[in-house]
């Protein structure tokens, strides 16, 4: 400790002795400071939670001599989890982990101060060995973020001393002395990379050259235009010392070259025709009006974002060439412009709250109640064919995404159409039979005839009133008798109703297909063919697809949403398993409804999914006849019914999907049924647009007109 208090000590003193800590405490001389219940509680309100053994991991004292003063410090790893936590995600707590095991030596503090020091900062390496054998001067303070009460203290000291005042867990050792070309392979020995900052032109080559025969990477940065230099000698053991820009310079021939004697050199490496004009010129009053080149306090600190970010990359082994860059902020400026205008949505054009106008035409108002049915994403995944003697209703293969496996999702949505149609047929009496075959691209055929169904007839209005409505929820219960009236209504064709109104299962349902969603999200097919659904007006085309004023979000959600459709953000996420957030939405509609009913059918062939589509608009139709809103929700694994099609869907969350399916379907009470659709069901406001359809043109074909025999 003596040391230490006359000015050469740099290492806070850990105190574990119970007679020396209870007299330094008592000391009036040593100022204590405590606030471990604050650095407790900040820990336990991490939403990363720390294990059980971190948060109880036994807290330490430090007495720290240079300054007098004794602190209480969680133990190391607690400390490293709460000081490094909002590094998370741009390091995340895996590769933070890595770079504590790097070693970096430093040699030179005056930029190497800015980097030894952004290097702790950061948390990017466990061990910093520092090598400077001047002493801080008060010309020094314009770019050494020193003090005066550090004027004639050792540099290396004074970074040490910084370092332990942010980490002492951070190991550091230093070289007062500096270094000579006898102890650098002493300095290099055990590091995992070097950071050479020195002035001696001797010894920045003597570095290299100790670097390429210890095969470690070096990192220079030179503060003029934010000059970055790598150099990979661990790679490239051959490599020229300085990019070959000193030839075949040795380190006894730059030994002892004054200021003036080392501008040459100095123009060499830096390239006099990329220095910026203040130091250009500054190189000509050298040893005149000038000491020594200039340096600014801002470059230094830019120099030490840089060589961090480079020793990041090293120590996680991202890819870094050896090569040399400019992080030139004059040249930054001087482009400064006005940002583009946003991108965004028009959420002020062209809103559409009624459904088209009806035709007057008996056979065209039975088509265009085909062309109202919902499909997964609005995808609308059919063709129409309208003849004298009835209506067919085709597959459209086009219209398809990776969630419509096996296009049992296609064949709900016409099976919804065909429901629809049978509902227009019945209004205007000219209901006959149904066909479904399935086989193919032809998937049913309604003839026309003279039949009625007054039930069917009745349904008319509401299906045309039909809409999703993705607002938020007033959690209030169902009618009396909703089980009833929905489950009739699916049996009518042939399916199930499974209704969770219990809270508790809800929100397990609400954490499972938030999870699902999620996902989603992460899966790059998946997340680039549900980009492609949402349609944002004043950018894109409206007639297919989900019209994101649809999605009742408000202006900070549709923010967010604008960030969820960048797939490098989903692919970081994805990189580390992250992501949550993704579904939030999710689980809080699921948490705030009143139920959600699931329409299941008994059989996975196609034909039994159009059966199940009939069902999902029937059950629709029935719940807003009650008041209810409805809104259809459409999980990963929705069509999935082997361990193919979870492959299939996601080959990396394959099995995760498996047991999320398997999950739903035991919540649900499923059994070996399968699922047609899901749907969120309860209270809330009229919607603020309806989803449109492609055009009649699009995906109706008139036999006759065609003059074909289809």
């Amino acid at each position: 400790m003596t040391e230490a208090m006359n000015g050469a000590g740099w290492r806070p003193e850990l105190v574990d002795d119970p007679d020396l800590l209870a007299g330094l405490r008592a000391d009036p001389a040593v100022q204590v400071v405590d606030t471990i219940e604050q650095q407790r509680r900040d820990l336990a309100r991490l939403l990363s939670a720390p294990s059980p053994e971190i948060v109880g991991e036994p807290s330490r004292w430090y007495f720290y001599p240079w300054r007098r003063t004794l602190v209480h410090l969680l133990g190391p790893e607690a400390f490293q989890t709460l000081r490094t936590d909002r590094n998370r995600n741009k390091i995340t707590a895996d590769e933070q982990q890595r770079l504590r095991r790097l070693s970096v030596g430093v040699v030179g503090l005056s930029v190497g101060h800015a980097i030894a020091h952004t290097l702790a900062l950061e948390g990017s390496c466990g061990h910093i060995r520092l090598a400077d054998f001047d002493e801080i001067e008060l010309s020094n303070l314009n770019r050494i973020p020193a003090t005066v009460f550090d004027l004639g203290v050792n540099k290396a000291v004074v970074a040490a001393r910084r370092i332990a005042e942010l980490d002492p867990y951070i190991e550091v050792s230093i070289e007062p002395a500096g270094l000579t070309l006898e102890s650098i392979d002493d300095f290099l020995d055990g590091l995992d990379i070097v950071v050479e900052e020195c002035d001696s032109f001797d010894l920045k080559l003597a570095l290299r050259d100790g670097a390429r025969r210890h095969r470690l990477p070096l990192v220079m940065e030179t503060s003029d235009r934010g000059l970055l230099d790598v150099e990979r000698y661990d790679l490239e053991p051959d490599r020229p010392l300085f990019h070959g820009l000193l030839g075949d310079a040795r380190p006894e021939d730059l030994m002892g070259l004054s200021t003036h004697d080392k501008v040459p050199y100095v123009l060499r490496v830096l390239e006099p025709a990329e220095l910026s004009a203040p130091m250009a010129a500054s190189m000509a009053e050298v040893d005149e009006s000038l000491n020594t080149w200039p340096q600014l306090g801002g470059d230094i600190t830019l120099g030490g974002a840089s060589v961090a970010a480079a020793v990041r990359k090293l120590g996680l082994g991202v890819a870094l060439p050896s090569g040399r860059a400019r992080v030139d902020l004059d040249a930054v400026l001087s482009k400064l412009a006005e940002p583009p205008s946003a991108a965004d949505a028009d959420f002020g054009v062209d809103l559409v709250l009624d459904p088209e106008p009806v035709p007057a035409e008996p056979r065209a108002a039975v088509v265009h109640a085909a062309r109202l049915a919902p499909s997964g994403g609005n995808t609308q995944p059919w063709l129409f064919t309208l003849r004298p003697d009835g209506l067919d209703l085709d597959l459209d293969p086009a219209q398809t995404s990776t969630l419509d496996v096996a296009f049992r999702g296609s064949h709900v949505a016409i099976g919804a159409a065909l429901f629809n149609a049978r509902v227009a047929a019945a209004r205007h009496g000219l209901l006959g039979d149904v066909e479904i075959r399935a086989d193919g691209v032809h998937v049913a055929r309604l003839r026309f005839g003279d039949g009625a169904d007054p039930e069917l007839a009745a349904m008319y209005e509401g299906m045309l009133r039909r809409v999703s409505n993705r607002h938020f929820h007033d959690p209030a219960p169902l009618p009396a008798g909703t089980a009833a009236v929905l489950g009739a209504a699916a049996a009518a064709e042939g399916a199930e109703v499974h209704l969770v109104t219990d809270r508790d299962r809800l929100h397990e349902l609400a954490e499972l297909l938030g999870e699902s969603d999620r996902l989603r999200y992460l899966t790059e097919h998946l997340h680039r063919e549900m980009m492609r659904e949402l349609r944002w007006p004043g950018i894109d085309a409206l007639d297919w697809g989900i019209d994101v004023r649809s999605l009742e979000l408000d202006r900070s959600d549709l923010a967010k949403l604008s960030v969820a459709r960048r797939s490098d953000v989903m692919a970081l996420l994805a990189e580390q398993d992250l992501g949550r957030a993704l579904g939030e939405s999710t689980r809080d509609r699921i948490d705030a409804a009143s139920g959600l009913a699931v329409v299941s059918i008994g059989a996975g062939a196609p034909a039994d999914y159009v059966r199940g589509g009939q069902a999902v608009e029937r059950v629709w139709i029935e719940a807003e006849r009650l008041g209810l809103a409805v809104h259809p929700m459409s999980p990963v694994f929705i069509y999935a019914v082997d361990d193919a099609d979870h492959e299939e869907l996601s080959p990396r969350y394959a099995d995760r999907l498996r047991r999320l399916r398997h999950d739903f379907g035991a919540i649900a009470g499923l059994g070996q049924r399968y699922v047609a659709l899901v749907m969120r069901i309860g209270y809330a406001p009229s919607v603020s647009v309806r989803s449109r359809r492609l055009s009649a043109d699009r995906t109706v074909r008139d036999a006759l007109e065609a003059g074909s025999n289809l």
